[in-house]
């Protein structure tokens, strides 16, 4: 069974060449790097093949510590790397952006008071028929914006869109962090969307296996299907063991079937992205 991680942050020390924001020493949940070394080695801990590395949002549109994590270890790491999407001179990157040794598509956030009118005050309109023309797959983190990725999503047919974290941004837990899946599920209608069932320990508050979260998942599930739901776990921001956040998915719910499983943990992101390789991996 390939297991893939749909969302792992990797990013530097706070230098004088690239520094931290104010405040983020205090904020970030491990204020100290994240290098690739790191995740190579808690991914071995955990059983986790291959991880989709996307940069943090507070490093703004670098990309190169995840390059070069995919150029050092292709068989490990993929990119879905981010771009200033509000600068005019980002446009004419659009066109090469898959040719960028791996790098599989892009990925922003949309859940801050700058960044959430950004999708309907025409400042990302530009985007997605460029995306959609380059057959570049995009992960977005949209909360409390579902009926404009609707409207996004029916307009551009053609375009893969990956819903981040089920859009939940809020500070919530158990049910109440769930209360806007039924607005969520409704985009399984399009088929050109697809969601990440990402972080999601995050937003309980029950110990392992987190039973309260299974039903959630179900809702998700009996939606979009095993090809359209991707398992992910944000891991830097964590509550449990990495191991722990795998087998939820591969031991704890019995309503999936063998092949469910292997789709959700990791060759439905594969096949989305076009990551190419086996089926299986032979520890």
């Amino acid at each position: 069974m390939l297991i893939v991680d749909a969302q792992v942050h990797i990013w530097g020390a706070d230098t004088p060449d690239r520094p931290w924001p104010p405040g983020r020493a205090r904020q970030a949940h491990k204020p100290s790097p994240v290098t690739k070394d790191l995740v190579l080695a808690a991914m071995k801990e955990a059983g986790v093949d291959r991880v989709v590395l996307v940069p943090p949002s507070w490093e703004g549109d670098r990309n190169d510590l995840a390059l070069e994590a995919a150029r050092l270890h292709p068989d490990r790491f993929r990119v879905m790397g981010r771009l200033a999407i509000e600068k005019a001179e980002s446009r004419g990157l659009v066109a090469g952006w898959l040719k960028q040794p791996g790098m599989l598509g892009l990925r922003f956030t949309f859940h801050t008071e700058l960044q959430k009118p950004w999708l309907t005050d025409g400042t990302a309109d530009w985007l997605w028929p460029a995306a959609e023309r380059a057959s570049i797959p995009v992960m977005i983190f949209p909360p409390g914006s579902i009926p404009a990725v609707d409207r996004i999503a029916e307009r551009h047919p053609g375009l893969k869109l990956v819903i981040d974290h089920l859009a939940i941004g809020t500070a919530k837990k158990d049910d109440e962090a769930f209360a806007g899946l039924p607005e969520l599920c409704r985009l399984a209608r399009r088929p050109n969307v697809a969601v990440k069932a990402s972080a999601l320990p995050c937003y309980s508050t029950e110990p392992y296996p987190f039973r309260g979260l299974h039903k959630h998942i179900r809702q998700v599930y009996d939606a979009f299907g095993p090809r359209r739901v991707f398992w992910g776990t944000d891991w830097t921001r964590l509550v449990c063991p990495w191991r722990q956040a795998v087998t939820l998915v591969t031991e704890e719910l019995p309503w999936l079937s063998g092949e469910d499983r292997e789709w959700i943990i990791g060759r439905a992101i594969c096949e989305w992205l076009g990551w190419p390789g086996p089926r299986d991996v032979v520890r």
